[in-house]
This record gives C-alpha cells, sequence and structure tokens, in this order.
C-alpha cells in the first residue's frame, strides 16, 4: 500500500482487506479490495480505493458526520481491525444501522466509538445517546494515542462485545439493538483530523454453512 501522508490538512480513513480471521478466510463480499462495489456514500467527494485500501479524505473539514455505507444489512458478525489516529480526531464504527439522511450519508444506529474520550464506547448515533460507557480509567491505560490501536466488534444477538487493544470494553445485552443493519464507517465532523484503520477482518456469522 502506498504510504499515506498524515497531514494536518487531510482526513484519511484508510480500510485494508485481510485475508485471514481467526483461521478462516475473511468474507471477500464485504470488501474485495479492488474497488467499492459493495459500498455507498459521498464516493467522488471522499472516497477511493487505493492499492487495495479505501481512502476517506476530508482536507478542509466536514460541517456534519458522513459515513462509507455497506449495500448490505448484517446480523451476527465479528469484525477486528487496526486503528490509528491523530490527536483530537474522532470516529467509529455504526453497525447494525440505517442511512438517515441520504444526502450526506449520516447514519442513525449503534456506533462503535473511536478517538478522544470515546474509544470503546458503544453510542447511539441519534440514536439515543450512549449506549454503554467504556471504563475511563482502563482506556486511559491502554489507548495508544498517535499509534496504532487494535479494535474488535462482535455482535450476536442482542449482545455485543468490544475490545480495545485486547481489553474488553463494552460486553453486555442490549434490548434496543436492532435485529440487522448496515455496517459503515465514519468521518466525523469538523478536522482536518486524520483516521487510518488497516488490517481489516470480517466474519458474517450469519451467513448460510
Amino acid at each position: 500500500m502506498r504510504r499515506v501522508l498524515m497531514s494536518a490538512f487531510t482526513l484519511a480513513l484508510v480500510f485494508s482487506a485481510s485475508t485471514v480471521f481467526a483461521g478462516e478466510r475473511s468474507d471477500p463480499s464485504f470488501f474485495n479490495g479492488k474497488d467499492l462495489s459493495g459500498w455507498v456514500g459521498l464516493i467522488e467527494e471522499h472516497w477511493s480505493v487505493e492499492n487495495g485500501a479505501i481512502k476517506g479524505s476530508a482536507p478542509k473539514g466536514l460541517s456534519f458526520n458522513t459515513f462509507l455505507v455497506s449495500k448490505t444489512k448484517y446480523k451476527d458478525f465479528e469484525l477486528t481491525f487496526k486503528v490509528k489516529m491523530t490527536k483530537g480526531a474522532n470516529s467509529g464504527v455504526q453497525i447494525r444501522s440505517e442511512v438517515e439522511n441520504p444526502k450526506t450519508f449520516q447514519c442513525k444506529g449503534p456506533q462503535c466509538d473511536i478517538g478522544q474520550v470515546y474509544w470503546g464506547c458503544l453510542y447511539g448515533e441519534h440514536f439515543g445517546g450512549m449506549m454503554k460507557a467504556a471504563p475511563k480509567d482502563l482506556v486511559a491505560k491502554i489507548v495508544k494515542e498517535g499509534d496504532w490501536n487494535d479494535y474488535a466488534i462482535k455482535c450476536v444477538g442482542k449482545h455485543v462485545t468490544l475490545k480495545l487493544n485486547g481489553e474488553t470494553t463494552v460486553d453486555d445485552d442490549f434490548p434496543k439493538m436492532p435485529a440487522e443493519g448496515i455496517i459503515s464507517w465514519q468521518i466525523h465532523s469538523g478536522g482536518p483530523m486524520e483516521v487510518t484503520f488497516s488490517n481489516i477482518r470480517f466474519k458474517n456469522l450469519s451467513a448460510p454453512k
């Protein structure tokens, strides 16, 4: 993958395909590593594929949150990735969500939060606010500011487990968790800022065997 210059004037989210998840091949239909087939969003303005990775950029910042959204709705799944952010950046991954504003691709639903004081939390984006806060003392000890952090999401039924650098930050049942929905990656309002997601591994636990 071509080196991405991390400047103060570019917001970059890079999602690279991985071939292995828990000893099995990652689901290639999630992201094929070649183009944005299966995804929608403000692609011409903010999203592209470069050297097998998805890049999102907002060099002048944004006045609204926008997302790269899966066309497929998912039920139960496991998703892991590495994330690296500039100081003060804020992002997240929507799960079992929906597009609320098709013009901006603002999403509504549960969000696995990333950045600032929200690392490892489960937040309801336009969905009622905080669903489960991560332990602040734990997060303060394990977050590597300006470096790579491992993030894991597992959603089965009404139960969601989030892990940050191997430590569990959320592990609970959520009665209001939708039965299914899209997965999407966020470029947050504000900025400029930068976020990089790499080593994405996805396994659809609801897929026919």
